[in-house]
């Protein structure tokens, strides 16, 4: 007693510095983008031989110097928290450059329908500019259609200047000098004038930027570590007819006169002239350009992000260590109790989990299909186990776009290997002899039926004509992983589990089954199967909520350390809540517990996509069926994963847990 009563400090203070480490860790994480930091010069003149004039040798340095560097701004899909289909940004009749030219996009980024393109929009570096004609446009029928479908449906555009996404700075109403970003702006807005009720269509035309700047005070350079912007709606004025020189009224940077607000919107109608104009202006920040991430990062509530979390998580742990207490003396007094039976006359009176010792081990029905799925599940969570722990330590940065989805889908392909050893392994201590069909079902079953529903949903979404359907060379990309890196992987995996000689059992499994007495109704397979879930899911079901709001609200998610441990308080109730029903079952001499081990904990995927259903009603403002559709489908595939996940850990944990006690007591 002495002994434990020393150790158990121990164990909790490494415990609470592993979990100090990886917040501080997450709280202070070094900056690893993908992208190095770029040094931007000023407009300055090249004083030669101390005369200020260049000779003409070196007059195209002068010019280069006397310019500045450029700032090249780029721009990104439309997006749309209202449908959640994204478009790209010269699908409306916005100003083109000369030549449209794609940005290199990863894997990630196509399927999350970025598509960065460069733009007209140009500065020269801390050279404040203002009323900067754009282009002029003039609507047709269609293009003013267009716009107004954007506007109804609350569109916003996403531009990007030296890998920082625009944000519009918002005041908070309930609090005073509280600022909140939104990414991107919107197309435009309605409203009607003073006096009347029609309702009209406006369109931001005017942009005024701030670019924010952190500067190296001995070489001068500068760093840019902000892009905001004030959108406005404009309907601007000139004399004369128009030309390249045109003067306008209503903006006009000789006169010094700039737009301060949307006095005389824009209307969006059909043969309406349209002026797009823009002004950039320059601001010194403290931020350095480690920490410029911090503000995309820091949107939401963090404090009550932080508390809800913790306190969650403490309840979750108190439970867990109440269940393991509990779990470890009721054991310890049965095996006690057990290994003590010395008459025979006392064996055959036994009663309890030590009677079905010649069942427990015997092979489930769609034993094949239990191997399949515990294989999925193993190669689910070696993927999000090494994710997890890449993002923890900042690899997997926000400004590395799509960079997640690209490691996931990697990562996923590479451990098949792992996933057709598991099957594979267990399949043959089930007695299986065809290893290569097992394998072949573990490499097809769970992404077949991912990719089929996945193939309709971008259906729908090429036929709305959105940029977020993923193009063909991309698809073809994913077969090519699949069929070329992951299914050979799997089958390496297979034959290798396969090869290995299959655990012994503890106990010899009878010959002829034994008949299961009638059971209480409480534990009845479905009742106990959806009430193991509840626990799991608590577990995540806060986390669940910043989590749906990034993907769906179009936020960053970036609290990798807070997930790593709510997925470690996952693994540990899924374990044990499948533990303590997989002993009550037993003590039942109920011994068909290799299916009901895996769905225990798997149920927790049922209360997740009934939680995005009240996430989907309360939440989200989707009108469109197509829309409505895509949520439901890509949640059922993300429950669907979660509950091969979850099922996994509860089988492996229940596995262990049963071949431990039979392996602790006499069996005569």
């Amino acid at each position: 007693m002495e002994m434990m009563s020393t150790r158990r400090p121990h164990f909790g203070l490494h415990l609470w510095i592993s979990i100090s480490i990886i917040l501080f860790v997450q709280s202070h994480s070094f900056y690893l983008p993908g992208v190095a930091p770029e040094d931007f010069q000023k407009a300055s003149f090249l004083i030669s031989d101390g005369l200020g004039i260049p000779d003409a040798y070196s007059d195209s340095l002068y010019l280069a110097l006397y310019l500045g560097d450029l700032l090249k701004v780029k721009v990104n899909k439309l997006t749309s928290t209202k449908t959640q289909l994204p478009y790209s940004y010269y699908s409306l009749p916005y100003c083109p450059p000369e030549k449209i030219v794609d940005s290199a996009e990863n894997l990630g980024e196509v399927l999350r329908g970025d598509r960065i393109e460069n733009s007209p929009y140009v500065f020269k570096m801390r050279e404040p500019q203002m009323c900067n004609v754009l282009c002029r446009v003039t609507l047709d029928a269609k293009t003013a259609k267009a716009f107004r479908e954007k506007i109804d449906d609350e569109y916003r555009v996403n531009m990007i200047l030296d890998n920082l996404p625009l944000v519009v700075p918002i005041k908070r109403m309930d609090q005073e000098s509280a600022i909140i970003y939104q990414h991107g702006f919107h197309v435009g807005l309605k409203g009607h004038y003073t006096g009347t009720k029609e309702e009209k269509y406006f369109i931001h035309n005017h942009l005024a930027f701030t670019v924010k700047f952190h500067k190296d005070p001995q070489t001068e350079s500068a760093r840019i570590v902000g892009f905001e912007v004030k959108p406005f709606s404009i309907k601007h004025e000139y004399e004369g007819k128009w030309s390249d020189n045109t003067r306008l009224t209503t903006c006009d940077p000789h006169a010094k006169r700039s737009v301060t607000n949307s006095e005389s919107p824009q209307e969006v109608e059909d043969k309406k002239e349209i002026i797009f104009t823009y002004d950039v202006d320059f601001q010194e920040s403290d931020v350095k350009w480690a920490y410029r991430w911090d503000t995309y990062l820091l949107m939401a509530d963090d404090q009550i992000h932080w508390f809800s979390i913790v306190n969650s998580l403490m309840i979750v742990l108190f439970l867990s260590g109440m269940v393991a207490m509990i779990m470890l003396r009721t054991l310890y007094r049965d095996i006690s109790k057990y290994n003590q039976l010395e008459t025979q006359e006392e064996a055959q009176e036994e009663t309890g989990w030590k009677l079905v010792h010649g069942d427990v081990f015997r092979p489930p029905t769609n034993s094949d299909l239990l191997c399949v799925y515990v294989g999925t599940g193993v190669q689910f969570f070696g993927m999000i186990l090494v994710t997890m722990m890449f993002a923890v330590f900042g690899f997997l940065s926000p400004s590395n776009r799509g960079g997640l989805m690209t490691a996931m889908l990697l990562l996923w392909v590479f451990m098949g290997l792992f996933a057709g050893y598991s099957s594979a392994r267990l399949y043959k201590m089930f007695k299986g002899a065809e290893w290569k069909k097992i394998a072949l079902r573990t490499a097809f079953m769970f992404p077949g039926s991912v990719f089929a529903v996945f193939f309709i949903l971008n259906a729908l979404i090429w036929g709305e004509k959105s940029s977020g359907a993923v193009p063909f060379g991309t698809m073809f990309a994913l077969v090519v992983l699949w069929f070329g890196i992951s299914v050979p992987l799997v089958f390496v995996g297979a034959y290798v589990g396969f090869r290995k000689p299959a655990p012994e059992d503890p106990v010899k499994t009878n010959k002829i089954p034994r008949q299961i007495p009638e059971q209480a109704w409480y534990m009845n397979p479905a009742f106990s199967i959806l009430i193991g879930g509840i626990l799991p899911f608590g577990a995540v079901f806060i986390e669940l909520f910043f989590i749906l709001t990034s993907i769906w609200l179009q936020q960053f998610y970036y609290i990798f350390g807070f997930l790593f441990i709510v997925f470690v308080i996952l693994i540990i109730t899924c374990a044990e809540i499948t533990i303590v029903l997989c002993y009550f079952q037993l003590c039942s001499e109920d011994y068909l517990w290799w299916w009901r081990s895996y769905l225990t904990s798997g149920s927790s995927a049922l209360y997740l996509f009934l939680y995005a259903a009240f996430y989907f009603f309360t939440k989200l403002e989707i009108t469109k069926p197509v829309s409505g559709v895509l949520y439901f489908g890509y949640m059922l595939i993300a429950s669907y994963a979660f509950f091969a996940l979850t099922g996994t850990i509860g089988f492996y944990a229940c596995f262990w847990f049963t071949r431990l006690i039979y392996s602790s007591v006499k069996i005569d």
